[in-house]
């Protein structure tokens, strides 16, 4: 039996990391969106506005930029590693400073181009925005950041002395240059707790008390904005001895949308997985991933063992979807439609332990499912629970070509072989 769970335990680790790193990503907005949500909290951030088209850019660049003899375009999306990134009409970069003449050339080959980054996976996301900013004249980069720590189970600030990359290479070169300063949720940041951080991130001209009062700014953002990430990277000291926000990345908790109505409406649907934004009009949960044997489960932890299983026999999962304890026929509809547009499922299973949720319910779903969606791959149910006989029925006097299962572990086996045929 312990053999059985370390295999368990070992094979599905890639696969819960890739839901949860999917999971924890929340709400994530723009960069300009960022520095304008930044500003209004005191935090310091580059002159900037964001266009969409070139008539925009000759636009900025007139009134904005007057007397700039160089400007930052920084391409728009959703994922990080943009400057080393490259589009896919052979463009590379995504983030340029160039001369005021040359911007609309350069924004011209952003817009609307897919750029691909080690973040995006190969098939990229399109730059449907880009963000053209004051060119500053930096003389230091840090590195800051505030996540929530489960250690802790509270916000903990992240300082390094160096920034300009990515955290991963920093903490791999510069290890002990990273500080991390926990903060008591119940009392706040203290003068301490700021002093500390910005000690560790040891500015070189920048005023002391000014810098720690720039980092309670962030932390108030952090907080009143319900984060659960507010990356500055870099941090960056200019020659007139400021700290300045350069580049960031805000993520906020889904939880909080009812009293973060603004900052949800920030949402930009088209840098999202439409699988995922589909399933939330639902009111689906759905986290799409990469494997071959789409998954229809309720309840959080019953997903993540199907999960778990359906690797144990050789398979891998392509979506987390959690249709929950009370979901309707036409939610069930929805979620088989979301399922079968995933070009890369070639099995569905359904795992369904009828609690609150009965399982007669999920029959009909299914059947009315098969009537409106074209059902092109095998598909696996496995009932169990309330109303389960009734199910079953249901199923059996459809007429529809099912494979069936007893338990969760034949389900899985069964998947597995159906994907591979």
């Amino acid at each position: 039996m312990r053999g059985l769970v370390n295999k368990l335990v070992s094979r599905s680790l890639s696969v819960a990391g890739q839901w949860q790193q999917q999971q924890l990503r929340r709400l994530n907005i723009h960069e300009y969106q960022g520095a304008e949500l930044m500003s209004k909290y005191g935090i310091n951030v580059p002159k900037g506005v964001a266009v969409s088209s070139l008539d925009e850019v000759k636009e900025a660049v007139k009134t904005t930029f007057p007397n700039q003899n160089e400007v930052v375009v920084k391409s728009q999306i959703l994922a990080g590693g943009r400057g080393l990134g490259t589009f896919q009409n052979g463009f590379k970069g995504g983030v340029h400073i160039v001369k005021t003449e040359q911007v609309e050339d350069t924004a011209g080959k952003m817009l609307g181009q897919i750029l691909v980054t080690k973040q995006t996976g190969p098939q990229g996301k399109v730059v449907s925005k880009v963000y053209l900013c004051e060119k500053l004249s930096l003389v230091n980069e840090m590195y800051f950041a505030i996540t929530l720590d489960r250690n802790t189970a509270g916000p903990l600030i992240i300082a390094c002395s160096k920034g300009g990359t990515s955290i991963e290479d920093l903490a791999e070169k510069y290890p002990d240059m990273i500080i991390k300063v926990p903060i008591d949720v119940f009392k706040g940041i203290t003068d301490e707790d700021a002093a500390k951080v910005v000690d560790g991130l040891a500015p070189k001209a920048a005023d002391r008390t000014d810098s720690i009062e720039q980092v309670k700014k962030l932390y108030k953002l952090f907080c009143e904005s319900d984060c659960t990430l507010l990356e500055i990277n870099p941090l960056a000291e200019t020659s007139s001895n400021q700290l300045v926000a350069a580049d960031a990345k805000l993520n906020f908790d889904d939880n909080a949308a009812f009293r973060q109505k603004q900052v949800f409406s920030l949402r930009d649907p088209s840098q999202e997985d439409p699988r995922e934004v589909a399933a939330a009009k639902a009111d689906l949960n759905y986290i799409g991933l990469d494997g071959e044997i789409g998954c229809m489960v309720n309840g959080a932890g019953l997903a993540m063992a199907t999960m778990d299983i359906i690797k144990l026999h050789g398979g891998t999962p392509a979506n987390f979807l959690d249709v929950g304890g009370n979901a309707s026929e036409g939610q069930v509809v929805e979620a088989f439609k979301i399922l079968t547009s995933d070009e890369k499922v070639k099995a569905i299973l359904v795992n369904i332990f009828g609690g609150i949720m009965k399982c007669d319910v999920i029959a009909s779903g299914i059947v009315n499912a098969a009537k409106n969606v074209a059902l092109k791959v095998p598909v696996v149910v496995r009932l169990e629970g309330t109303n389960v006989e009734q199910g079953k029925r249901i199923l059996k006097e459809s007429g529809m070509t099912l494979i069936t299962a007893e338990d969760l572990d034949d389900a899985a086996e069964k998947a597995v072989k159906a994907a591979s045929k």
